[in-house]
């Protein structure tokens, strides 16, 4: 039978309060907090607890205090990755980022849901889906980003939007709903 951490990770139904997971979890927060904790100045030490942290990273990561995640393992992001103050990726499945993507303050990604069977949720029982943001990608202050969303590349989120659904290439979105606000068109 297979463990609550190998259904997690397999992106099956799994329970919340696992104590493996929990002590995934203790791990990042720890991380995250050392994190958080550093100056601008300390930039290279940062990189080194954003590269133990994430599960991969390109080069030239940055991120502001204060950063939250669940696991931090489910987490890849390319190149030249800003993630501005005060943001949050609930990486119960993996959260995919290319290059130079930016997120502005008070951004929240979220692959984590629960069951809506009230019984279920009751259990515990996570869920997850995972959310794939592709290069080139600038998502606006306060901004969420809901489990199962992908976004394509030059993709333009509006502050204050809730993605709730997938949108392609060169695109800017914004609302509760997100929407397509216009065409991004690339400079060449």
């Amino acid at each position: 039978m297979a463990t609550e951490k190998e259904k997690f990770l397999a992106g099956e139904p799994y329970l919340v309060m696992d104590p493996e997971l929990a002590a995934d979890e203790t791990k990042a927060r720890r991380l995250c907090k050392m994190m958080n904790e550093l100056d601008d100045t300390a930039s290279a030490e940062k990189e080194q607890l954003i590269r133990k942290l994430f599960g991969s990273v390109g080069k030239s990561p940055w991120i502001q205090p204060n950063f939250r995640c669940d696991f931090g393992y489910n987490i890849h992001v390319g190149d030249n990755f800003i993630c501005n103050y005060d943001n949050v990726i609930l990486d119960i499945a993996p959260v995919t980022i290319g290059n130079h993507c930016m997120m502005a303050p008070h951004v929240q990604i979220y692959s984590a849901y629960h069951p809506l069977d009230p019984v279920e949720r009751a259990q515990f029982v996570g869920l997850g889906k995972p959310v794939t943001i592709g290069d080139d990608v600038w998502i606006g202050g306060n901004s969420v980003i809901l489990p199962g969303v992908t976004l394509g590349n030059n993709v333009i989120v509006g502050a204050n939007s809730t993605v709730t659904k997938s949108f392609g290439d060169n695109v800017i979105i914004a609302g509760n709903p997100a929407r397509v606000l216009r065409q991004n068109p690339v400079k060449e």
